[in-house]
């Protein structure tokens, strides 16, 4: 057996044969065991169909793709998909495989992180390619050799494992997304916040939420498709498994929408305060000016050049007027702090 990666004790490698960058699991699962196998063995086992064969590749190039497709006589347009990133969430379905694209999403070092799974689909072999940097699907391997329930180590059961393992990646993204406006929800509600800084952050978070919500819903078209078009990947005692998959789906993409609705909810509160405070600071100003006019006014009055001005004849005039004046402002400031103008 080849020496490189280990699966339960078992060492597997090509890097004879396949470029350093590509880390790649080749599982035979036969009688209740399981054992790695050559890659150019793979399509000997394809044909029995006592057989279950699991392939995991990361980001392979172009000729390791191509020499899949001959092992196991994968469609071209197919291929061509499983070469390049930034592929649509799509489930396509050819003579004698299924082509099943998916993102995916996970945390790493409290960041989400986007990635793509391509799965080449037949009747008795699974072919996961992922494009990322995450842990991989060694928890399906795992649960493969266990066989919960005495269930097969199989087509329909391995195909279910990778998109559940799939769906359960958005859990602990959804609670970071949580965590993070909760954390914006308290500062936005406290008595120290700056206006653009919050809002900006804010946006950011819807346009990530827009973003996971794009990676996780079409995982709830895929799965239905597979329940409703294809009996054989999907037989009668798997339905509920997938049907879980699918609940699981809507409730990610539930709470995705929740947490869109509630940051757009924060973002219109901040404008409404940022609005309302700055109402109550020209309300302010307006009473200061009031207030201020008052005087103006009246003491104007005695800067124009009349013939005759009144009570300067009079020795406590002046005084009188000050006192008068005083009083008047008095009033309006009191009346202007009952209704919070100043």
């Amino acid at each position: 057996m080849p020496a490189g990666a280990s699966h339960y004790g078992l060492e597997f490698s090509l890097t004879s044969t396949l470029p350093p960058g590509a880390i790649i699991d080749c599982l035979l699962f036969h009688d209740a065991a399981f054992r790695a196998i050559a890659f150019e063995d793979i399509s000997e086992h394809i044909g029995q169909p006592d057989r279950f064969v699991w392939v995991e590749l990361k980001s392979p190039d172009s000729h390791t793709i191509t020499r899949l497709g001959d092992e196991l006589g994968l469609h071209a347009l197919a291929l061509e998909d499983a070469i390049s990133t930034h592929q649509r969430s799509k489930l396509e379905e050819y003579d004698k495989h299924v082509f099943i694209a998916t993102r995916t999403v996970q945390m790493r070092e409290s960041r989400m992180e986007l990635g793509e799974t391509h799965l080449f689909v037949g009747s008795n072999y699974v072919i996961a390619i992922r494009h990322d940097n995450g842990a991989g699907y060694q928890r399906v391997v795992d649960r493969l050799q266990r066989r919960p329930n005495g269930i097969q180590a199989a087509t329909p059961y391995a195909l279910y494992l990778v998109l559940d393992l799939i769906v359960d990646q958005f859990r602990p993204v959804i609670e970071s997304m949580q965590d993070r406006f909760q954390s914006l929800e308290s500062e936005l509600m406290g008595e120290e916040r700056s206006g653009r800084d919050i809002l900006e952050r804010l946006y950011e978070m819807k346009r990530d939420l827009t973003l996971l919500r794009d990676v996780a819903e079409p995982m709830q078209d895929i799965t239905q498709d597979l329940i409703r078009l294809h009996p054989a990947l999907v037989p009668k005692e798997l339905k509920a498994y997938y049907r879980d998959i699918h609940d699981h789906a809507m409730r990610v993409s539930a709470a995705i929408d929740r947490l869109r609705m509630s940051a757009s909810d924060a973002m219109q509160f901040h404008l409404a305060s940022l609005s309302l405070k700055q109402n109550e600071s020209v309300q302010k100003l307006a009473g200061w000016g009031a207030l201020l006019a008052l005087p103006t006014v009246v003491f104007s009055l005695y800067g124009m050049n009349f013939e005759f001005m009144p009570e300067l004849e009079w020795t406590w005039a002046y005084p009188a007027l000050l006192l008068a004046t005083g009083v008047a402002a008095l009033i309006l400031y009191r009346r202007l702090r009952r209704r919070g103008w100043i």
